[in-house]
């Protein structure tokens, strides 16, 4: 594909930790590619990605309609990423994960978008306890209601350099003498960033069949209990695993929930005690990593990477004791 002739995508939370990395993928296969997001001014950051004017941020907010129709017009591939992990002021599950998925999917068919992409979640059910869930799943059906053709991507909890999930719990180890375990039977199927990031560069070549879901999951699952002894590991810090009663950290995190980022929230609580795997249906009908044709990255290969920031001489013990020149 010709660099500076390639197709428009605009990717609706481009500048955030899956988006920057898509943005990276669809610049490298030579898309021209318009971030739309709340604040431009802040994600001047994703130009540097690709050749002078080829990303290009725009503003666009999913709770006003006319927004979104105008940063849709004129792309020839629409991709949804934007999500909420807990609510704050307007920012609410319903209004940007449901009705602001429906939003997009109407721009993209009233613009005759020829493909449309959109950003779930493993575990999205509206019948789940979790609002967060429901949010998704009924975000989902909305999609589907307007493009039928839509591709719906479910990946699990994501790693990577920025991830707020194993970096959050890297975090929590630096800190406290004790690491709190909530739910800590529940399994999860991490997935790399890297790998998600190419999932959806060729769902936008068109790689995979339309108006299906697709579930990312990594190679490794674990349970909560497993992914704290690995952050121990990784951070080389000692400390005792605290179980702590689901009603107590609901409690404690109702607290938290008035923080401007809150650590923990009561509807993440409920999603910890939740399995977010890929179903057994995903693999059978192969709407999996195998439908895309990659092998999923283990953490093993990347969280040495990331995760020593959390040691106690930090950088020093990136490299070991030889850094400084012991023997």
């Amino acid at each position: 594909m010709d660099k500076r002739g390639g197709k428009l995508v605009t990717i609706f939370g481009g500048s955030g930790f899956i988006g920057t990395q898509l943005t990276q993928e669809l610049a490298r296969r030579g898309y021209r590619i318009r971030v739309a997001v709340r604040r431009p001014d802040l994600a001047g950051h994703v130009r540097m990605f690709g050749f002078p004017g080829q990303i290009q941020p725009v503003q666009a907010n999913l709770r006003y309609p006319e927004s979104v129709k105008a940063a849709v017009a004129g792309s020839d591939v629409v991709i949804n990423l934007v999500g909420i992990l807990f609510e704050k002021g307007k920012q609410r599950f319903r209004l940007i994960q449901t009705q602001g998925a429906k939003y997009v999917a109407e721009a993209a068919r009233d613009a005759g978008v020829a493909r449309l992409i959109h950003m779930s979640a493993l575990g999205a059910d509206a019948e789940s306890p979790s609002a967060y869930a429901r949010s998704k799943a009924l975000g989902e059906a909305e999609v589907f209601n307007a493009f039928p053709d839509a591709i719906v991507i479910r990946p699990s909890v994501v790693f990577g350099q920025d991830d707020g999930f194993l970096n959050l719990f890297g975090f929590i180890a630096r800190l406290f003498p004790v690491m709190p375990l909530i739910h800590g039977d529940t399994r999860f199927q991490p997935v790399y960033v890297s790998d998600v990031a190419r999932a959806y560069a060729l769902a936008v070549e068109g790689s995979v069949k339309s108006g299906k879901v697709y579930e990312l999951g990594g190679p490794d699952i674990e349970t909560m209990r497993d992914l704290i002894a690995r952050v121990l590991r990784e951070t080389q810090r000692k400390r005792p695993v605290l179980p702590v009663p689901a009603g107590l950290a609901k409690m404690g995190a109702s607290v938290m929930a008035f923080l401007p980022r809150p650590l923990l929230t009561p509807d993440q609580v409920v999603q910890l005690g939740i399995d977010n795997v890929v179903s057994e249906e995903a693999i059978r009908q192969k709407r999996t990593f195998a439908a895309f044709g990659i092998e999923p990255t283990g953490m093993d290969a990347v969280l040495p990477s990331y995760m020593w920031r959390f040691r106690k001489h930090g950088e020093f013990d990136r490299h070991g004791d030889n850094a400084l020149g012991v023997h």
